[in-house]
């Protein structure tokens, strides 16, 4: 099968979310497996330093807003990704510094309507042949509102590939005014809220994704269910339901690059283990090098004391406020240690560090984002700490499991799908691979984290539990062989 694969961002080329480790690992997994797959991306700035190999391959000219955009389409190769890479170069668009989506100020560009519109018209000419590569793809997978205007704009087409749009967070819906609309000249009938993309006087580009291609599919099979309830849809409920009542929202669990995070190999840890061989003496080895990164005296590195870590954004959706209400009860009344590293909300920020001043040698914080440190909590950590209001999949809870550092989350989305609850009967049936807590709330939290904390002095039960994550599969290649047979299903 001929896949063309179309996203905003791709690890390691530009990265500022799931999406790119996505982008990164699934288009890889389908070459691996035999198929002919080609990734397309905006050739931002920061990209040309990260590519290999640039080769111009066709241009053409594409209809934006009021005017024509020159294209050049370039042929790249990048260390860590196997397929060829499609740039699709129109600088007035994308030659920018900052981050994909936001200028230097930290705030949107105010022409990203313009900016993915005009993208997906690139990507819908690549897929109808049109754009001199002389390769026509079977399937177009198109991923997040960015992309989302690929296959509306290829059901206006009579002979098309298929086409399947991945949402990997609802939260984001691409929305634009009526103005945009106009002047990108997209269909008259597109303008209304029942089957079309508008939604409440604005376009919605995740809604035109969603209304328009073949199949939709999300990172979770949990995540597929919630995103058709009010407080997840985000008003798109009704298109939601439409999808699911016809089959075609269907979850798919995400992977993880087994390359970047297996405990076996990983460059960043210097102490390497598996489930089978070093465990135990490898995770305490790492766990003293983790604790002196944060200079600690001698008597707190070489304690035994658990440690519970925290990688991630410091923003309400990831439950940073739940662990600030509990953190000072827990230093009260255990003995556990509690390391975080992360950016979000200036507040949730300056309450964390003021914890680090007032508990030294129980909290620490790392402010900002360190690849190396990531890997060392995940490798070094006795608990992972991830208790997310909403998760459409998450990866640090699998990242943990890989790791043997039995994760804490709440029930929701790809977490609830993961990670197995240590009950006792959990325990006794040989599941249990981490920590659920059911309800959002400061006292379900404190109280699955107290009974994690009594689990870890009962060390046989602990080690099992341990083993028990790190013996799960969650390869992108188990992923990759169910998005296949779904696209050979429609194709």
């Amino acid at each position: 099968m001929k896949i063309l694969f179309a996203t905003s961002e791709a690890h390691p080329l530009i990265k500022t979310g799931g999406l790119a480790d996505v982008s990164g690992s699934l288009p890889d997994a389908y070459y691996h497996l035999k198929h002919k797959v080609r990734m397309v991306l905006p050739a931002y700035g920061d990209v040309w330093e990260k590519v290999s190999d640039v080769k111009q391959l066709s241009e053409l000219s594409i209809g934006a807003c009021g005017r024509k955009l020159h294209v050049r389409i370039h042929a790249a190769s990048a260390e860590g990704i196997d397929i060829p890479i499609w740039l699709v170069d129109i600088p007035e668009l994308f030659h920018r510094p900052g981050n994909p989506y936001l200028a230097l100020d930290g705030k949107d560009w105010w022409d990203n309507g313009e900016r993915f519109a005009v993208f997906s018209k690139v990507v819908a000419e690549i897929a109808m042949n049109r754009a001199g590569l002389k390769w026509q793809p079977d399937l177009v997978q198109s991923n997040d509102w960015q992309t989302g205007l690929v296959p509306a704009l290829l059901t206006l087409e009579s002979v098309r590939p298929k086409t399947v749009f991945t949402i990997h967070n609802m939260a984001y819906a691409g929305l634009f005014p009526k103005s945009l609309f106009e002047g990108l000249e997209l269909p008259w009938k597109w303008w209304e809220p029942d089957r079309g993309i508008e939604f409440y006087n604005n376009m919605s580009m995740l809604k035109a994704g969603i209304q328009m291609a073949d199949r939709v599919t999300t990172v979770s099979p949990s995540y597929a269910k919630e995103i058709t309830f009010p407080e997840y849809a985000y008003g798109l409920e009704g298109v939601l339901i439409r999808r699911l009542d016809e089959g075609h929202l269907i979850g798919i669990l995400n992977g993880i690059d087994q390359d970047l995070w297996n405990p076996k190999t990983d460059p960043f840890i210097d102490h390497h283990y598996s489930a089978d061989k070093g465990r135990v003496v490898a995770k305490k080895r790492n766990k003293k090098e983790m604790l002196d990164f944060w200079d600690l005296p001698k008597s707190v590195i070489d304690s035994d004391d658990p440690v519970v870590g925290l990688v991630g954004r410091l923003v309400p959706q990831k439950g940073i406020d739940l662990v600030l209400d509990v953190l000072p009860e827990l230093i009260e009344q255990t003995n556990a240690r509690f390391i975080m590293v992360g950016t979000g909300d200036s507040l949730f920020e300056y309450h964390l560090t003021e914890l680090a001043h007032q508990y030294p040698q129980r909290v620490m914080i790392y402010i900002g984002y360190s690849e190396s440190l990531a890997h060392k909590v995940e490798a070094g950590a006795d608990l992972f700490l991830m208790p997310s209001r909403f998760e459409p999949c998450g990866l640090n809870q699998l990242y943990s499991l890989a790791y043997g550092t039995p994760p804490i989350v709440h029930s929701t989305g790809g977490l609830s799908d993961t990670v197995v609850n240590a009950t006792k009967e959990n325990l006794v049936a040989g599941k249990a691979t981490g920590f659920v807590f059911y309800d959002p709330s400061r006292h379900a939290l404190k109280s699955t984290i107290l009974h994690a904390l009594h689990l870890f002095s009962k060390k046989r039960t602990w080690q099992k539990l341990q083993k028990n994550g790190m013996q799960q599969d969650f390869s992108w290649t188990r992923s990759a062989k169910q998005y296949l047979a779904l696209f050979k299903a429609i194709v």
